[in-house]
């Protein structure tokens, strides 16, 4: 039997859509995955204040390491992985500049405010080894919300499978895996969103397997004098970037790598394209003029 539960998490609208097998109690399943979900964000969510990433940040430049479990290094690791292959663009110590873009306002930081951040960010800066985090200068801070849903995806799609579940689709705000076809062999089709349209898509993609997801510059903006200011932010100079495309979607086996990838190609700007096509990942592009190009299959209907 398909069964739909919908929550909120990690500040997102979230479905679970799974066939559940008769005489499965799907209220214990549900209750498991969203759970796991919970454990997620109470362990990584900066703006919970026993988390071990507001614990990191918190002892900022006062001399004390904090000590992070196999799970916490392997998501630093990553984020290393993403600091080199972004020539430092991908960088969770940019957080901070939230501190003076406010995409609520129509007013754009001082250079002033933005030169004051600037010496907390860099992943360099950063001291760890498997067991460690240490942020060496008062205020920094480190934070996994470029890829912490995505990875929140993966941990759910997994889960699914040790429950016996073989077609189901996991929805954290947007970030999509899929476990299988339909029953009936069926695809899912996904909804691309719209990036000039709030609620809407732009297109449809049929997926029987893997994840999709998508970056855009209509995330958080505001617009001033004609001109698009995204919360896409150059860690190096502290400035809203101007992306080449209005949003990216790819698809990959995980919903990590396919949100990772489609941030770095929304962060590289000139050449995305291209380096998207080296990666061998289907991919979805759309332009400043809403055009649509890319290797994925996708219907505007």
């Amino acid at each position: 039997m398909r069964v739909t539960r919908s929550f909120k998490a990690m500040g997102s609208p979230c479905e679970l859509q799974l066939y559940i097998k008769e005489g499965t109690d799907p209220d214990a399943i549900f209750q498991d995955l969203i759970g796991e979900v919970v454990r997620f964000e109470d362990k990584y969510s900066r703006y919970k204040s026993n988390s071990v990433i507001s614990q990191i940040n918190a002892s900022a430049g006062s001399g004390t390491v904090v000590p992070i479990d196999a799970e916490a290094a392997k998501l630093f690791d990553y984020a290393d992985a993403l600091y080199q292959q972004s020539d430092g663009l991908f960088d969770i110590t940019s957080g901070v500049l939230r501190e003076v873009w406010d995409f609520r306002s129509a007013d754009l930081p001082s250079e002033s405010d933005i030169e004051a951040v600037l010496p907390l960010i860099g992943w360099h800066y950063v001291e760890r080894d498997d067991g460690h985090v240490y942020l060496p200068r008062e205020g920094m801070q480190v934070d996994f919300g470029g890829f912490g849903k995505e990875y929140a995806v993966d941990l759910l799609a997994s889960r699914c499978v040790d429950n016996d579940i073989q077609h189901g689709m996991v929805n954290l705000g947007g970030d999509v895996r899929v476990i299988g076809p339909h029953p009936d062999g069926a695809s899912w089709r996904i909804g691309i969103q719209h990036p000039r349209a709030h609620g809407k898509t732009i297109a449809i993609i049929d997926l029987h397997g893997g994840a999709v997801a998508t970056s855009g510059d209509y995330e958080r903006f505001m617009l001033i004098d004609g001109r698009r200011y995204c919360h896409l932010l150059d860690p190096k100079t502290g400035h809203s970037l101007e992306p080449e495309f209005a949003s990216v979607s790819v698809l990959a086996d995980s919903c990590l790598l396919a949100g990772s990838f489609s941030t770095l190609a929304m962060l590289m700007r000139e050449g995305a394209a291209e380096w998207l096509q080296s990666t061998g990942l289907p991919h979805l592009l759309v332009d400043k003029t809403l055009a649509l190009s890319g290797s994925i299959g996708f219907r505007t209907d």
